[in-house]
């Protein structure tokens, strides 16, 4: 198999595409043969060693979360996966040798669901990780149908499947994002919308009691608190980025765990029509280094992809 890793932090050149002897997979995991896989702004992190103080230097240093493909082959114990399966999966172990920008990657059953029908594999890989994050940190937000939550981000990875998802539960949703975005975070499920630098100024105005919630996919981080109610509720994306509990508000941040059947209710409205997928750009898996140069634009809308 071949695989991207990293045996040294710093910029894309420290990038390599190796062979490995492909993995076999062991009791209720699953091989599969990857036909896309996308980078996230965490890869990007990783390979620069902004996590170092996090993850060490577990080199070598496998990249990648998000897979779409096929499965090859399945262990012991397997009930829920047949090979030539199409299915979509993400892997949330933090670091390995090996992640999903490969050939092959070896998952738990559950880590996995039905590929979305009628998606192309690029389009499908974007999905994993970033619509389990937005949905695991509103299940921690814990908000009833009605309430009012803040999306910062709006326009980005987590928070466009997190506007669409609110507004799914019945959530009035207030996106922070960028002028030029506003009809499209409209457009995807927000009911308000509020720019720029005292964008909590601009919720008060909207909320003047503040907002029951937030989800800071922006990383805004302890500003934004203001923006929230006494007594509401806040969810980081990073443990960096989790602030201070004030004023009686919940604070906490989502970790992303695989969950076979939120993944799978993920793919039903994918296929509904209810979730877009958004891919920015394409590359081979062996040009890692340009997708990566190109998955560092700023403004960037959908994920870079790779294809095996």
């Amino acid at each position: 198999m071949r695989t991207v890793i990293s045996r040294r932090y710093g910029g894309p050149e420290v990038l390599e595409v190796v062979e490995l002897p492909t993995p076999d997979p062991g009791p209720g995991e699953v091989l599969v043969a990857v036909r896309a896989t996308d980078l996230n702004p965490v890869d990007l992190a990783m390979r620069d060693g902004l996590l170092a103080g996090v993850i060490g230097e577990p080199f070598p240093l496998g990249l990648g979360w998000d897979v779409a493909g096929t499965v090859e082959t399945v262990g012991d114990g397997v009930t829920r996966w047949s090979v030539g399966d199409h299915v979509v999966g993400v892997r949330d172990e933090f670091v390995g040798p090996t992640g999903t920008n490969a050939t092959h990657v070896v998952l738990p059953e559950g880590a996995l669901a039905s590929a979305p029908q009628g998606v192309s594999p690029e389009a499908a890989a974007t999905l994993p990780l970033n619509a389990l994050t937005a949905w695991q940190a509103l299940d921690l937000l814990g908000l009833e149908p009605g309430s009012t939550v803040v999306v910062t981000g709006a326009a980005g990875g987590v928070g466009d499947y997190a506007v669409a998802l609110a507004a799914q539960r019945g959530l009035r949703v207030i996106g922070v994002a960028r002028p030029d975005d506003e009809d499209d975070v409209r457009a995807n499920g927000a009911g308000d919308f509020v720019t720029g630098p005292d964008f909590v100024a601009a919720v008060r105005t909207l909320v003047p009691d503040g907002a029951d919630g937030l989800l800071d996919a922006a990383q805004v981080e302890a500003p934004a608190l203001a923006a929230v109610r006494d007594g509401g509720s806040f969810v980081a994306v990073s443990d960096a980025s989790e602030p201070a509990a004030e004023r009686g508000i919940s604070v906490a941040t989502v970790h992303i765990q695989h969950d076979a059947e939120q993944l799978a209710a993920l793919v039903r409205l994918v296929e509904d029509g209810a979730l877009r997928l958004r891919v920015a750009d394409v590359f081979a898996l062996d040009d890692a280094a340009q997708a990566h140069e190109a998955a560092a634009r700023p403004g960037l809308r959908g994920r870079v992809v790779l294809t095996v």
